[in-house]
């Protein structure tokens, strides 16, 4: 992601009074409007003159969309082509003479008429015939993939140069002096998967238009880089390194690409601060890994061309917040965090660096005559390093050793194929039915009531401990099947059921879906077992193989699955546990990042700034058993969105929440909590969930986290499990301890026996792999590795003295047999390659000047093979040598 468009992503924020302003064309430099200004002018045109409402801006990471990296765009509808004119034309000045218009020209081979809609409406606005060109698909008709929502667009370009000349045909001709700054896309057809265009049943306007290049306009500049939006940053990186000033220079004017390194450590340090301040943090998937090579491709500028010291780049973080910060407010907030993650991961980068050489040192040594280098060795430093290709392409240049770029090529298309198969079997196995954008729209058209599923809540729990989860009897509205809608469908289809209303929790807020089964009214002994529910567009689908023929008006009688709901409620009550115990533990500055619901355990992602240590697992389960023994009860209800947002102590996600929204308080009434000033909310936890909930706080009974760990700097997760499961991981637990107890007492014993110290170190590594993975507290298991850690040292000390103890006895009987020879070749008795090589190194050691070539046969076949060859001897210094052979 290119930071130049970050601006652009963002959406609306809020701002002072607003400013006109004039074409800077005749004015100074000083007279320029600064971007801030421009910002503000177009929000205000907005708001003020188009009844547009100003929102705090989204973050950069989407919502609920996982297929997408990054936000790439804001939504912006009415007269797009008329508001888009005005406010260059009369509020910013712009002289329209300068300004040419590009409609899309159709698409025969797609039955696309040219859209002379949009030519008539710029024409009407007064735009010359001249200045408003048509172009084929490929400039003018906007697609964001291989599939989904798409369009015709219409751009505004700007001649730089103007006067009398006539630019059209420079227009989207790649010049420097002719330039988009606008783009409304209309949005009105879906590329589905067979290439086809079909029109989407709602229409919408997709507006874009580049800060950074308006900003370039109205201050006179000819590059982005130019304009108030960087000249801080610029002047930070002279300021830090020293060398030359920042001058503009492109190309070969540019020596040894100075001027390139400016752009590209300005242009990704905005990038990296206001990503990892909306919560992406680079690390090794998806856009993490956009964001890690971004870093990284920065921190080589620093250092290769820029030559600056290191946190460099950390350093110019200030001058970011300085250019932003005012629209942005997460980046003052954040500023230490963004540079304690840009320093961490630029000192793993350099460290990755170093060991990367290394590699790549010691593979050229082992090249012989060959002029490639291994394409293998390439892909993994890239792939496990993060090592840039084009480094070690320049790194083995030097030396006059080759890439193959063709085999790495395919190797990299070969890796995109297997993590494409890998994502779509991910889809396949998470995905369930879900209603197409069509399909929806009709059945809106055709006012199909969205479904009623308040009867997932309709549950008590009674004297004895039980819930009791009320019947639901409901009539199927429609059928999904092939992506329609149909009325009826026969034995053995799978298909969608939209019933009016519904028991089932469909899959949502990091729940998963309730399991159970349907049947026809009257005929209790056909089961249509419920596969998935998934929740799309205020309908709940419940997708069944049906048994035998269902259709439209059919009676069904609906049963969850009780044992897989009730494991639902209880950990997702937990996860509400752990979330206030975590920010008890670690602090209020530990947000929640993201979590998962099933029956068998609960995920949790939360930030937080440092690694979350073993007593501090063991406090966090502390305080979650301490509230699950008072029992507390768990207050649910529908408040209006407003009130709740009022709420001293609320946690919120960066969602959108429904109006009203659903009010979840542990041990705290919500009126109590809703009461004006009330700090009633600051000692519990209370958060807004759609989720199902257990009544109290009983039935959770224990909580174990068995796992802990950091996806990416300032990112950890959490695996927990509950009830039963909580007390047999804590069980196995202190199982695996006494094991390790008893093993550490024969370590320390001490044994003369090599053959029983080697036992024992393998006694330890197998504990150790089963400590890894066993289902345990987390605490413990960390505890249980430090101390195997140990044990595995204190035996590899005692292998290794014994070792050096027999290859002592083995040498002497050596030197006395062979005492004084310049070249010692025998067969001795060991089943050690280990052992072998440290009789050949005490020979060499105590008979300088000797040759040394040992032989020790196995009871395989083998044979252990051990030398070293002189130095004294030869003029060609040969390596030691150590190996076995098949006899």
């Amino acid at each position: 992601m290119a930071a130049a468009t970050v601006g652009h992503m963002r959406g609306l924020l809020r701002v002072p009074p607003g400013w006109r302003c004039g074409s800077c064309r005749a004015r100074s430099a000083a007279a320029c409007p600064p971007a801030g200004q421009v910002r503000q002018a177009f929000l205000r045109f907005f708001q003020e003159q188009h009844g547009h409402r100003l929102v705090p801006s989204a973050p950069v990471r989407p919502r609920g969309d996982p297929g997408l990296l990054f936000v790439n765009a804001g939504m912006n509808q009415e007269e797009a082509c008329g508001m888009a004119w005005e406010l260059l034309t009369q509020i910013y000045e712009i002289p329209k003479d300068h300004l040419y218009i590009t409609y899309f020209g159709g698409d025969a081979s797609l039955g696309l008429s040219p859209d002379e809609e949009t030519r008539d409406i710029w024409l009407s606005l007064g735009v010359p015939p001249s200045h408003v060109l048509p172009f084929p698909l490929r400039e003018n008709f906007w697609e964001m993939g291989e599939t989904g929502p798409c369009g015709p667009c219409t751009e505004i370009h700007y001649d730089h140069v103007g006067g009398s000349r006539h630019a059209a045909g420079l227009v989207n001709q790649d010049s420097p002096d002719v330039v988009e700054i606008w783009n409304l896309v209309f949005m009105q057809y879906s590329r589905e998967t067979d290439g086809s265009l079909r029109p989407l049943p709602q229409h919408h306007v997709d507006t874009g238009m580049g800060l950074e290049r308006l900003v370039t306009v109205l201050q006179s500049k000819r590059s982005n880089y130019d304009t108030d939006l960087f000249t801080p940053i610029l002047d930070a990186i002279h300021k830090g390194c020293g060398g030359p000033g920042y001058q503009g220079l492109v190309g070969e004017a540019d020596v040894r690409s100075v001027n390139m390194a400016y752009r590209v450590v300005a242009d990704h340090v905005r990038t990296l601060s206001v990503c990892i301040a909306d919560g992406v943090y680079p690390g090794m998937s998806g856009a993490e890994l956009v964001l890690r090579r971004i870093l990284r491709r920065a921190v080589r500028f620093c250092f290769e061309v820029l030559h600056a010291p290191p946190g460099f780049l950390a350093s110019l973080v200030p001058a970011v917040v300085e250019v932003l910060g005012d629209t942005y407010p997460e980046l003052r907030k954040n500023t230490n965090q963004i540079m304690n993650i840009i320093n961490d991961n630029e000192a793993a980068f350099l460290s990755s660096l170093l060991r990367g050489r290394r590699i790549i040192d010691r593979t050229l040594q082992q090249m012989g005559p060959s002029k490639l280098f291994p394409v293998e060795v390439a892909w993994s430093l890239y792939g496990n390093l993060g090592f840039p290709l084009d480094l070690i392409g320049l790194m083995i240049e030097e030396k006059g050793i080759q890439l193959d770029w063709a085999a790495l090529d395919q190797l990299a298309q070969e890796d995109a194929k297997r993590k494409a198969r890998t994502h779509q079997a991910e889809q396949l196995e998470g995905s369930g039915v879900r209603l197409d954008v069509h399909s929806l729209a009709q059945l809106q058209r055709d006012g199909v009531p969205t479904t009623d599923d308040s009867p997932k809540y309709a549950y008590t729990l009674g004297q004895d401990g039980r819930y009791a989860f009320s019947p639901c009897q409901a009539t199927v509205l429609i059928l999904y099947k092939d992506q329609s809608l149909q009325k009826k469908v026969g034995a053995g289809q799978r298909c969608g059921v939209l019933l009016d209303r519904t028991s089932f929790y469909a899959e949502q807020g990091g729940q998963a879906h309730d399991r159970g089964y349907l049947v026809l009214l009257g005929q209790q002994d056909v089961l249509f077992p419920v596969e998935s529910v998934q929740f799309s567009g205020g309908y709940v689908i419940h997708e069944v193989t049906a048994p035998e023929t269902l259709q439209a008006g059919d009676q069904v009688l609906l049963f969850v699955d009780e044992a897989q709901r009730l494991a639902c409620m209880v950990n997702h009550t937990a996860t509400h546990l752990l979330s206030f115990a975590l920010r008890r533990v670690l602090g209020d500055q530990t947000e929640q990042r993201g979590s998962h619901v099933t029956a068998e355990q609960l995920r949790f992602d939360f930030s937080t700034q440092a690694p979350v240590t073993m007593q501090q697992l063991q406090e966090v389960e502390g305080v979650i058993q301490e509230v699950v023994d008072q029992n507390e009860i768990v207050y649910m209800a529908e408040v209006p969105l407003a009130l709740a947002s009022g709420i001293q102590g609320l946690r919120t996600m960066d969602e959108v929440y429904p109006d009203p929204v659903r009010v979840v308080s542990v041990g705290v009434p919500i009126e109590n909590a809703l009461m004006p000033n009330s700090q009633a909310a600051m000692q519990t936890s209370v958060e807004l969930c759609c989720g199902t909930h257990l009544l109290q706080t009983g039935a959770v009974q224990d909580l174990t986290i068995t796992s802990e760990r950091q996806l990416v700097k300032g990112i950890s997760r959490i695996i927990a499990v509950t009830r039963e499961q909580a007390k047999l991981a804590r069980e196995v637990g202190q199982s695996l301890a006494k094991e390790v107890d008893s093993l550490s007492a024969r370590v320390k014993q001490g044994n003369s026996s090599l053959p029983e110290v080697q036992s024992l170190s393998k006694e330890v590594g197998h504990l150790t792999e089963e400590v890894g993975n066993t289902v345990m507290p987390q605490w413990q298991r960390r505890e249980l590795q430090a101390i195997l850690k140990a044990l595995q040292r204190a035996a590899n000390t005692a292998i290794r003295k014994l070792e050096i103890r027999q290859a002592a006895e083995k040498a002497q009987g050596l030197l006395e047999k062979h005492s004084k020879q310049p070249v010692i070749i025998d067969t001795i008795s060991s089943d050690s390659l280990s052992i072998l090589m440290k009789v050949v190194n005490q020979l060499c050691d105590k008979s300088p000047g000797a040759s040394v070539l040992l032989l020790s046969p196995q009871a395989s076949g083998e044979v252990l093979c051990a030398c070293q060859v002189s130095k004294v001897c030869l003029t060609i210094s040969l390596p030691r040598c150590y190996s076995s052979v098949r006899a």
